[in-house]
């Protein structure tokens, strides 16, 4: 049996924009549904907000996302901050998304178009338990841990 999972990040307006910018990050295509393509009238305040969401690559990345009813000011759901603070990473963040490579060279254009207006919160560099190892507060106010796996 195999099982796969998938981040699904909830956003108040910006689906559309993060899972745009994910697929112009990691490539592949992108499946977005509004609230009206699945009945919602047109008229109805938020029916051009996403329902369903996803983007999806070859390489295996894949992230799902979409707008909560109702609500507005973009950003994901429940954000909050990530630091470093004597050494040590603090957050109040429920999650962090993590993805990993056997390479620098295969993280680093990734990181670089995640970095875009971007948080960093730890520059991608080796480190004691990694060839590469970085961490970055998107645009969206996700939170990237990103890390050499070999």
């Amino acid at each position: 049996m195999t099982i796969q999972t998938t981040t699904h990040l909830n956003f108040r307006g910006d689906a559309r924009a993060a899972l745009e910018f994910y697929q112009s990050v990691f490539g592949g295509h992108t499946v977005i549904n509004t609230y009206a393509d699945f009945g919602m009238p047109a008229e109805v305040p938020g029916s051009d907000k996403v329902v369903f969401g996803l983007v999806a690559a070859d390489n295996g990345f894949r992230v799902m996302g979409y707008d909560i009813p109702g609500q507005t000011g973009g950003r994901i759901a429940g954000d909050g901050s990530t630091r470093r603070e004597n050494g040590t990473t603090v957050t109040d963040q429920a999650l962090f998304v993590s993805i990993g490579a056997e390479t620098l060279e295969e993280l680093q254009g990734h990181w670089d178009a995640l970095a875009v207006d971007a948080v960093i919160v730890e520059p991608l560099a080796a480190s004691a338990w990694s060839a590469g190892f970085g961490m970055l507060t998107d645009q969206f106010g996700v939170t990237w841990s990103i890390s050499v796996t070999a």
